[in-house]
């Protein structure tokens, strides 16, 4: 399947079918492999919302979802849907698709000496990390809202700043709740490793969400984070992103230094200072 995606032809806006009947047994497998996996680890750890969703939606089944059925369940849900493209989409045709309630999915799935780590995104990062919390009615508001944002930022060149909003919510994003931290951002879920390190390990800082200290902050795409921002609520991440005059702060933004992926400032909500002794030896291995 991975090796058909890019010689589908795409719609104007890259979609492209789904076309499931595709998948090998052997792509199904890996599927439940990775599904059985997190599923089991997850408990206790993500936030309940998408514990929800897995179980509205009905993702426990075997095989990788068909599109049509999840859309089915997703769009009396929300009005959320899923969409199939043959990878990466350029940023506005991405914006405009959340925009409309869309959500682009990849269609490939990786192989199975890819099951720790893929760097493009596939399917089930996409499906399992994604979907779940689009069948919430607070965060699927919040997604559609980036993606109005998302239109309006390119067209005020803003689109780096509002990648790290993208980055350290949606993609790496910690919950505070009752019992302590929880995940929630699909790129942490749709991971064995990172849904052990963002909440266990004594490596990277995690700080109280700020829309402007975020949008400041780098972030690494090849491991894990050494920062991690934590939101209060999934109602006051969407107040914070849809209340906020974002012309001004892109325009102010472009006078501040960007802060470094393990910077801390003195106006941090520090909830936990990071000791960097993962990157630390992650650089030493590569002198």
């Amino acid at each position: 399947m991975g090796e058909m995606q890019d010689m589908v032809a795409k719609a104007a806006d890259w979609t492209v079918p789904q076309d499931w009947d595709a998948y090998s047994a052997a792509d199904h497998a890996t599927w439940d492999a990775l599904f059985a996996r997190q599923a089991a680890m997850l408990r206790g750890r993500v936030v309940p919302e998408f514990l929800d969703g897995l179980d509205m939606l009905r993702m426990d089944r075997p095989g990788i979802p068909r599109f049509e059925a999840l859309n089915e369940r997703l769009m009396k849900a929300t009005g959320w849907r899923v969409v199939a493209a043959p990878g990466l989409v350029p940023d506005e045709i991405f914006f405009d698709h959340l925009a409309h309630r869309r959500f682009v999915a990849g269609r490939f799935i990786r192989r199975p000496d890819q099951i720790d780590y893929l760097e493009e995104p596939d399917v089930f990062h996409d499906i399992f990390g994604h979907v779940p919390l689009l069948a919430h009615r607070v965060f699927a508001d919040y997604m559609q809202a980036y993606g109005l944002g998302g239109l309006r930022a390119a067209r005020l060149g803003a689109i780096d700043h509002l990648a790290r909003l993208y980055w350290y919510t949606v993609e790496f994003g910690l919950i505070a709740g009752a019992g302590g931290l929880k995940l929630y951002g699909a790129g942490i879920v749709s991971s064995h490793a990172e849904s052990l390190f963002a909440l266990d390990d004594p490596s990277p800082n995690r700080i109280g969400f700020d829309l402007r200290r975020v949008m400041r902050t780098r972030y690494r795409i090849n491991d894990f984070q050494q920062s991690y921002f934590v939101i209060d609520s999934f109602d006051d991440l969407l107040r914070q992103t849809q209340d906020a005059d974002l012309g001004p702060l892109y325009a102010a933004l472009e006078g501040e230094a960007d802060i470094a992926p393990d910077a801390l400032t003195p106006d941090d909500r520090l909830i936990h200072r990071g000791t960097q002794a993962h990157a630390r030896r992650a650089a030493s291995a590569e002198d």
